[in-house]
């Protein structure tokens, strides 16, 4: 039995390895078109790798997709959070979930998630051929699979069964040669972005963290909340990060120029905001308002926004009456910001679209056009939100590609 792996990423070696430990007499054999291996492993988390999370429920766990999860309900059951991290520790790699749910190895370095997931691939005798781009698929006699290779000096081989995982593609274009086998097709656009606000002065704040803000997208119903990070071109961090994932169809379709409201607090009933604010100001009547934060704000971000509310910073709690109040109330609940653009998000490029999941059997990750061909990772419409749910759905769909058949 001979094996085909399209694909050197997360979701191609974890495929490669479970068909080599469920087929032990198979050849199994990884294609990989450039000359590097792993390369969104080794840029994840900053170089430290997120492995996938600490959310465990699976009701929970499918939320954070936001296409795909109901369609991952299933084989989560098979392969969720914790056997990733048993897998890994089992095979020597310390893992360390951190207060925000996010899992990483202990050594804080994504070479250690490389060198166990390439040892594992040398130890089960899988071949890995780097600088072979697969340019098309042929169904063949007796339900075979045969590959054709890009480059002229690579022979076409023929295999039992074909694992694709090459990763997200930014154009349709870059999936026509599934297409062609009869696959349909959701147009991919990008997922995980930050929001760009050139004209914006909140940017003279970069690496200031609003620690619990909701974003929201105007003439939209589209919300998440979570830390703000602002940049030297606008909003980062995980409640913009979420939004965008959320949002990803719909904040293409208006070419990324839209306006967002800014909810500093997390507190959307403006009633309870008026009534801290209230209590500040009796409880510290002669302080000044620099000198007393309200919801533990950072102190950038706080004169910042007394600022924004025509408030001098210099004035007293007891001096800020109930029109002070009230403009600073707006200001905290109600903040718009106009966006121009997106940046890609440290670089992690994730896609919103790829090969439509009615194309595939998604207990088996099979597809349900060609016999013996399936599918694992990101090549499918599954995208997550940050925090170690994109592995997990690579892991998840690797593993269940790879043993099936």
């Amino acid at each position: 039995m001979k094996i085909a792996i399209i694909g050197g990423g997360a979701a191609g070696f974890f495929a490669a390895i479970a068909a080599k430990e469920n087929h032990p007499q198979a050849q199994v054999i990884l294609f990989e078109k450039t000359q590097k291996l792993l390369s969104k492993v080794r840029i994840s988390g900053g170089g430290r790798c997120n492995v996938t999370t600490g959310c465990t429920a699976i009701k929970a766990l499918v939320e954070a997709y936001p296409r795909g999860g109901r369609a991952l309900k299933k084989a989560f059951k098979v392969f969720h959070p914790k056997h990733t991290m048993q897998w890994f520790e089992s095979r020597g790699v310390a893992l360390v979930t951190e207060a925000d749910n996010r899992v990483f190895p202990v050594s804080n370095t994504s070479q250690t998630i490389i060198d166990c997931l390439i040892k594992e691939t040398q130890k089960l005798h899988i071949v890995i051929q780097t600088g072979k781009g697969v340019q098309a698929i042929v169904a063949t006699t007796g339900d075979r699979l045969r590959l054709e290779f890009s480059d002229t000096d690579t022979s076409p081989q023929t295999f039992d069964k074909v694992i694709v995982a090459t990763g997200g593609s930014p154009k349709r274009s870059g999936l026509a040669w599934l297409e062609t086998l009869g696959h349909h097709i959701e147009n991919p656009v990008p997922s995980l972005f930050t929001f760009n606000m050139p004209d914006e002065a909140i940017t003279e704040l970069m690496g200031v963290v609003a620690p619990q803000a909701l974003v929201s997208i105007q003439s939209t119903k589209l919300k998440a909340d979570g830390p703000l990070l602002v940049t030297h071109w606008g909003m980062s961090g995980p409640a913009i990060l979420k939004l965008s994932a959320f949002g990803a169809r719909i904040l293409n379709e208006q070419n990324y120029q839209f306006n967002t409201q800014v909810n500093w607090v997390n507190t959307p009933n403006q009633d309870h905001i008026i009534s801290s604010l209230k209590d500040i100001a009796a409880q510290h009547p002669n302080k000044l308002l620099s000198s007393i934060k309200a919801y533990d704000l950072p102190q950038r971000l706080w004169l910042y926004l007394l600022q924004r509310s025509d408030l001098p910073a210099t004035k007293k709690w007891s001096e800020l009456g109930k029109k002070g109040i009230h403009k600073l109330t707006t200001t905290l609940s109600n903040d718009v910001y106009r966006v121009q653009g997106k940046t890609t998000f440290k670089e992690e490029f994730v896609t919103c679209g790829g090969l439509s999941l009615d194309s595939i059997d998604m207990t088996t990750m099979q597809s349900r056009t060609c016999k013996n061909l399936y599918f694992a990772g990101e090549i499918m419409d599954i995208d997550g939100i940050t925090g170690g749910y994109n592995f997990q759905a690579a892991w998840t769909t690797g593993f269940i590609a790879g043993r099936c058949g």
